[in-house]
């Protein structure tokens, strides 16, 4: 059955980009449309979006959104820079034409206005959705809205919701004047509703009115039932046990594939590899490591936080460059990551190579000349790194958490089957162990060719987890429809 669907986020490539939110959200509404869903796609019109490369045309007329006692005027427009996926850009320079996504002191008003805009458009609009896909606290308020405000207006009250959590940690905790500062009603600030150790909290909101639950891995939604991972909201969670769910995201295979890459210094696929090995070598030249063939590159690209377990890497380091084996990381982060990691690549100038920018380019020819790619992360709710990895022949070296372990299966010489290596315990020593197993089979070349091919013939693309999506905005809508 073919369905309208409203995705709204806070992010969305092409447009604004911090983090794994925007892919998703650039990703997933195309995929659907394919699908043969009427699918669009709703976010601020931050000052952020490029205009010059990205278009975008007014429609409708301007509307004032009461936000906490005063009226806020605000404009629609529509972009078509996804293909097959008219963009609502929900345009309020006051709340959002300034340097930064996030991080204003009124990033809850700004939100609540965006959550507020967009059903004041769909209320308007000719066009209704039989669905809105909620992503994280920034956009948790429309299915409270949705319950509340709406209840009983004719055509609103029947769409359903979905709200996914793409990472737990960020859940929009506001002090309790908010509450009047956005305009909800204070009855909303209770246990079963936003309130939270005093505090309000934006995502709690989501996950109490919205009609369906997921999160972006199957492992991540068991996880965060759990106190060492729920975040104080374990309780909440196993309460809604039934409701809740996990699908992977995808990848675009369209920008992340070896034998079509114009980043890389030389193309190959799972039956030829020679250009992988050519790749091995300008990255090491790029990044002034001798260029061996025979020693095992390890790669990482990622935000240097303890989240990502840098501090597993920072205690695992020191003794990991004394084996024979080369050490490229690109990201940025945390200040004593960057002086850590500095002081390392200066000391082993000959082992290890440390980018401290962002450099998209780079991540590319890492993920294509290295040989390992490193993702210890102390949790990951879902990760893209290691599935780009498989796809380039970069074999993960992953911690058994979140989308990692639904991803990765230890590999087994004896029988050749897996796809990496995992370690459970969140130690140095455990990490050090899994990357001892991988350079043991590394020097086994027919093992690591084996394994190799296993990696690359991996498929996460994002048709798989669009169709399981189309299934969770059915039941959602069964579900609000009774």
């Amino acid at each position: 059955m073919a369905l309208r669907v409203l995705l709204c986020t806070s992010e969305a490539v092409p447009f604004a980009k911090t983090g794994g939110l925007a892919d998703v959200a650039g990703s997933l509404p195309p995929a659907l449309a394919k699908l043969g869903h009427d699918v669009r796609l709703a976010l601020p019109k931050y000052a952020a979006i490029d205009t010059d490369k990205i278009e975008s045309q007014p429609v409708g007329g301007s509307s004032d959104i009461e936000l906490g006692g005063r009226a806020v005027e605000v404009r629609f427009e529509v972009s078509d820079a996804i293909d097959g996926v008219p963009t609502y850009l929900v345009d309020c320079p006051v709340f959002f034409a300034r340097e930064g996504l996030y991080g204003h002191p009124d990033d809850a008003e700004r939100f609540a206005l965006f959550c507020r805009a967009v059903l004041r458009f769909v209320e308007e609009d000719g066009w209704q959705p039989d669905v809105i896909h909620c992503n994280d606290w920034q956009t948790a308020l429309i299915p409270v809205l949705l319950k509340t405000m709406y209840a009983k207006h004719s055509a609103l009250s029947r769409i359903g919701t979905l709200h996914t959590i793409h990472n737990l940690a960020y859940q929009g905790l506001f002090d309790a004047p908010v509450m009047g500062a956005v305009g909800l009603d204070q009855s909303l600030f209770s246990l079963r509703g936003l309130e939270f150790y005093g505090k309000v909290n934006f995502l709690k909101g989501g996950l109490v009115f919205a009609d369906l639950l997921n999160t972006v891995s199957k492992k991540y939604a068991e996880e965060i039932q759990k106190k060492e991972f729920g975040e104080r909201l374990e309780g909440l969670l196993t309460e809604r046990r039934q409701d809740l769910y996990g699908i992977l995201n995808g990848i675009d295979y369209e920008v992340w594939d070896p034998s079509t890459d114009r980043l890389l210094e030389a193309n190959y696929d799972s039956d030829g590899l020679d250009g992988k090995a050519a790749s091995k070598s300008a990255l090491q030249r790029e990044c002034r490591l001798p260029e061996r063939p025979d020693v095992p590159l390890i790669g990482l690209v990622s935000r240097l936080a303890a989240q990502k377990g840098l501090d597993l890497l920072a205690e695992a380091l020191p003794h990991l460059l004394r084996w024979d084996v080369q050490f490229v990381l690109l990201g940025t982060g945390e200040q004593y990551y960057h002086d850590l990691l500095s002081r390392l690549a200066a000391d082993y100038s000959s082992k290890m190579a440390a980018v401290l920018e962002f450099d998209n380019r780079l991540a590319h020819r890492i993920y294509a000349g290295s040989d390992m790619f490193l993702m210890p992360s102390r949790y990951e709710p879902c990760g893209l790194g290691q599935m780009i990895s498989l796809r380039y022949g970069a074999i993960p070296i992953v911690r058994s958490t979140g989308g990692l372990a639904d991803t990765i299966e230890e590999y087994h010489p004896d029988t050749g089957a897996g796809n990496g290596f995992v370690f459970e315990d969140y130690t140095s020593v455990s990490l050090l162990g899994a990357i001892g197993r991988a350079a043991l089979a590394y020097q086994e070349g027919r093992s690591w060719s084996r394994l190799v091919q296993n990696a690359m013939s991996a498929d996460f693309s994002w048709e798989r987890s669009a169709a399981k999506y189309a299934e969770l905005y059915q039941k959602a809508v069964e579900r609000r429809r009774g």
